[in-house]
């Protein structure tokens, strides 16, 4: 379980998260909903340990994020990737940090995403990119996986090869994963439990067949309607 006790991030003047508290259940895939600029990204990175919050607690099964990094599994929205390697290389430099690397999974989803190791990474495509970095994400076995923006910027195919992907290899109750987006439409049957943020501020959260019972509305319009209530 990941939980957020009344944590505020701010970078010079402006103000990421405000005041948040958040429980994300184990075992769920989690929608962390919000436009570009919602505090979102500052979330995974909390989580990942890679920033630290001026005010609250961040703990990962009971601890902090420093000492909880391997067993999280992070796809960041920004390209990390080594131009010069091939993937076969950039598995290679993933295995070695990460007892949990799976290379049987990790075989198996070269395939299923149709790339081949020897593709370099300068001169595949975008939609090849991203395929890329959720392989070398998914193939390790972390209890939990983080996913920034992971559909931005990519065409419509293969952004249904990335979800697939995500519900063919996702283990119900043993692993958690957190998808931060603002293409809600795209993900909205795959995720249990949603979380929208605004400005640092959580507008709406709980689980997300009862929401949409509840009020009779879609998560797309469930998100217009909280933030247009905020404004």
């Amino acid at each position: 379980m990941i939980e957020f006790k009344e944590v505020s991030k701010s970078f010079g003047s402006t103000v990421a998260l405000d005041n948040v508290s958040i429980l994300f259940p184990k075992g769920k895939i989690i929608g962390l909903f919000g436009p570009n600029g919602a505090g979102k990204s500052t979330s995974m990175k909390l989580i990942m340990g890679l920033n630290r919050c001026d005010q609250g607690e961040v703990w990962v099964d009971g601890q902090s994020p420093q000492n909880k990094k391997q067993d999280v599994a992070y796809l960041p929205e920004i390209d990390y990737l080594y131009p010069w390697m091939n993937i076969a290389q950039a598995a290679d430099f993933i295995r070695t940090f990460y007892a949990d690397w799976d290379e049987a999974k990790y075989r198996e989803l070269v395939q299923y995403l149709n790339l081949r190791e020897d593709m370099k990474i300068s001169k595949i495509s975008k939609g090849q990119r991203a395929k890329t970095k959720l392989l070398l994400t998914v193939s390790r076995r972390a209890p939990y996986l983080l996913m920034d923006e992971p559909l931005s910027g990519i065409d419509i195919l293969t952004r249904e090869e990335i979800i697939n992907t995500l519900i063919k290899d996702y283990r119900e109750g043993e692993q958690t994963i957190i998808i931060s987006t603002h293409e809600i439409a795209e993900v909205e049957s795959l995720v249990d439990e949603v979380i929208f943020l605004d400005r640092g501020q959580i507008r709406l959260g709980g689980n997300a067949e009862d929401l949409r019972v509840e009020r009779n509305m879609s998560l797309v319009e469930l998100m217009k309607e909280a933030f247009r209530n905020a404004d």
